[in-house]
């Protein structure tokens, strides 16, 4: 107990950590279960084709996002000078001038978009959810600085808060439409809200236009490689929609997207947890240092993957059972989806800790060198998966893709002396264990997925 009180007040490195981690899972916690609400309403009130659509949205609006990221936040979590008001207020004016040409981006590719997924919602769709992108690039760097520190309380409940806003508006307006653009509503007020409440209650100076060249070549010199790393990162998290979009009618899509939302919760969860906190962890006591250091990483380690296995058993166990309790019978089949893809993520879940060791040293080109393996494979297995076995051979692929780029996670983490072989030894026997029980159990539902392909 006394320890507990420790870590619930002090200003150690293990209590920021501990406090902003607990703050996260409440934070991500209390997200996804609003988004699930916000799923339970608005798929009652909606048809499946609305999230289909929106789902073609996020993965172009993501696409254009991941490629100009110029890495920004990682700059400043990891940066010397990421304290400093030059530094800052050049990072935030390079993330405005990114908004606008997002923006102006979005409005001339929405036609091509529609056009190439014969989806003509698309080009009306997309020029006003491309607001959000400008609205992002405006959020304060304060954001970063709390993020930098391990202070979290106040983004928490900015976000909940914001979330809660957006979701109150698309009911409304789904209530009173029935259409798409209740989603559209949704996303758009929890954006704009998110920036007025972070300029309101975050504390810390307002950001003001500037240009200070030192800063810029850092941020520049760092981001290029984050750039590269992004669009990789897009890939990865978004290559599943661009494949399927084209496999899948856009019902079929948006049953697979309520699957995905569901099964993707503990490896979301745990990437947003190791984005906030490992960053600062390895920067203040990076595991090359001392073995003491290895030790509590390691500690560290196994409590995340203990906590995020526990979590993927339920999803994997009871995802079919899940869906039929949650959603109406024309959502049945993502019961199936749940199941495969909670198994699929296994090995991203084990490997998850290891890519921040080379962000915080600054290694931003080995972490784009693991990134470009792991999409370059995922987009293999994807094609080739969905090309031979339809959805069923794409979600497949995706898990083979990640089993066969984890020696490149061991290189990297090897290169930064965070190779933690005890950790991944103990949960690849846990994965393989898991992954046999949930197909076992739930067999039918993954072999009714077949009846989601486009004949």
């Amino acid at each position: 107990m006394s320890r507990l009180a420790q870590l619930s007040s002090g200003s150690s490195l293990a209590a920021r950590a501990f406090r902003s981690g607990g703050l996260t899972i409440i934070g991500y916690g209390g997200s996804q279960a609003l988004r699930l609400a916000s799923n339970l309403i608005l798929t009652r009130l909606l048809f499946p084709e609305a999230f289909g659509v929106m789902s073609l949205v996020w993965v172009f609006l993501q696409g254009l996002s991941n490629l100009s990221d110029m890495g920004v936040t990682q700059s400043i979590l990891q940066s010397k000078r990421g304290e400093e008001r030059a530094f800052l207020d050049t990072a935030w004016t390079i993330q405005v001038i990114r908004g606008l040409l997002l923006l102006v981006v979005t409005w001339a590719l929405a036609a091509p978009a529609a056009a190439f997924y014969d989806a003509p919602e698309l080009a009306d769709i997309l020029p006003v959810v491309g607001v959000t992108l400008l609205i992002m690039g405006l959020f304060p760097t304060k954001r970063d600085s709390a993020n930098r520190n391990l202070v979290l309380g106040r983004i928490t409940t900015i976000d909940l808060s914001a979330q809660v806003l957006g979701l109150v508006v698309g009911v409304m307006v789904a209530w009173a439409t029935g259409s798409v653009w209740a989603l559209v509503a949704n996303a758009v007020t929890t954006v704009f809200m998110q920036l007025i409440l972070y300029q309101i209650f975050l504390p810390g100076a307002l950001n003001k236009p500037r240009w200070e060249r030192p800063a810029a070549r850092e941020l520049i010199g760092f981001g290029k490689w984050i750039f590269l790393s992004t669009a990789a990162g897009f890939l990865l998290s978004q290559g599943d929609k661009i494949v399927l979009g084209k496999f899948l009618s856009l019902g079929a899509l948006g049953v697979y997207n309520i699957g995905f939302f569901l099964a993707s919760f503990p490896l979301l969860l745990g990437g947003m947890v190791t984005r906030r906190i490992m960053i600062p962890i390895y920067r203040e006591k990076p595991p090359q240092e001392s073995a003491a250091n290895r030790a509590n990483l390691h500690r560290l380690r196994m409590m995340l993957s203990a906590g995020l296995f526990a979590l993927l058993t339920g999803f994997a166990v009871l995802g079919v059972w899940l869906v039929g309790v949650l959603y109406d019978p024309r959502y049945a089949l993502a019961g199936g989806v749940v199941v495969l893809l909670a198994v699929m993520q296994i090995p991203q879940i084990i490997a998850l800790t290891y890519d921040h060791a080379a962000l915080a040293a600054g290694d931003s080109r080995g972490f784009f060198v693991l990134a470009s393996t792991r999409a370059a494979l995922m987009m293999a297995g994807l094609i080739l998966g969905a090309s031979a076995y339809g959805l069923i051979g794409a979600l497949v692929g995706q898990g083979v893709a990640m089993v066969l780029a984890y020696p490149a996670v061991i290189w990297l983490a090897r290169r930064h002396n965070a190779w933690d072989m005890r950790h991944d030894v103990v949960f690849w026997f846990s994965g393989l264990l898991l992954a046999g029980i949930a197909l076992w159990l739930n067999q039918a539902a993954v072999a009714s997925l077949s009846a989601l392909n486009l004949p």
